[in-house]
C-alpha cells in the first residue's frame, strides 16, 4: 500500500508532493542516503537554551488573541518522538496562556507489589505511552487531547481534542473544538488507568488527558 492522496496537507500542495516523493523514494539524497530539508521548513538550531522557544515562536503566534482562538490553536502542533520532550513542550506552552494555573496528580501504584519495591515516588517519575504525566499543568483555554475512549458515541474517544474552559477540584471543564460533536461539553469522570511498563502499573487520576 502507497500513500497517493494526503488529505491533511491538501491546503499545502507543495509540502504534500514532497512528502509524497520521500514516500516514493525518489526525493533526492546524499551519499549516505540522507534527505536534506529545505530551509523553509526548518527551525535553525543553536547551542544555547533558546532553540525550544524559537521552536514555538515558529509555529504559534503567542499573542493573546491567537492563544484564545480554538480554531487557530488547534490547527497547529510539535510533534515529538519522546514522552519526555513532549512534557517539556507542554511546560514551556503552558506558560504563554494567560490566567491561573490547575495542576492535577495522579496516584501511582503497582499490583502485586507487597514490598513495596516501586515506591509512588518511583512510579510519578515514569511516561508510559498511553497515559498523561504524573503531573498535568492547565490553564483555561488551553487545548487537550483525550489518550482513552470514554464514550465515541458521543465524541469522547482517542484523539478528541478539546479546550479547557474551567476547572472542577477533580475534573476538567473542557468543549470540544473539531468533527461532528464541535461544541459540547462533555461531563467529565475518573478513570482508572493501566500501563504494563512496571509489571502492572496503575496510574489513576481525574481525566486521562494530555496537553497538546
Amino acid at each position: 500500500m502507497k500513500l497517493v492522496r494526503n488529505m491533511r496537507a491538501q491546503n499545502d500542495p507543495w509540502f504534500a508532493e514532497y512528502l509524497l516523493r520521500i514516500g516514493n523514494g525518489t526525493e533526492e539524497t546524499n551519499d549516505d542516503g540522507e534527505i536534506l530539508l529545505p530551509t523553509s521548513i526548518c527551525v535553525p538550531n543553536k547551542t544555547d537554551d533558546t532553540a525550544l522557544d524559537r521552536l514555538i515562536d515558529s509555529i504559534y503566534q503567542t499573542g493573546n488573541a491567537y492563544l484564545k482562538d480554538p480554531e487557530y490553536i488547534t490547527s497547529r502542533a510539535i510533534l515529538s518522538t519522546r514522552n519526555d520532550c513532549v512534557d517539556k513542550i507542554n511546560l514551556k506552552m503552558i506558560d504563554r496562556f494567560q490566567g491561573e494555573e490547575m495542576v492535577y496528580h495522579s496516584f501511582d501504584s503497582v499490583e502485586d507489589d507487597p514490598h513495596n519495591y516501586y515506591p509512588p515516588e518511583f512510579l510519578n517519575t515514569l511516561t508510559p505511552n498511553g497515559l498523561p504525566p504524573h503531573m498535568l499543568k492547565l490553564k483555561k483555554n488551553c487545548p487537550i487531547i483525550l489518550l482513552r475512549n470514554i464514550d465515541p458515541a458521543n465524541g469522547l474517544c482517542n484523539g478528541t481534542r478539546l479546550v479547557v474552559r474551567g476547572f472542577q477540584k477533580n475534573a476538567i471543564d473542557a468543549k470540544i473544538v473539531v468533527g461532528q460533536h464541535f461544541g459540547i461539553r462533555p461531563v467529565s469522570t475518573c478513570l482508572n488507568l493501566f500501563s504494563h511498563m512496571v509489571n502492572y502499573m496503575s496510574r489513576f487520576l481525574e481525566q486521562p488527558r494530555h496537553l497538546t
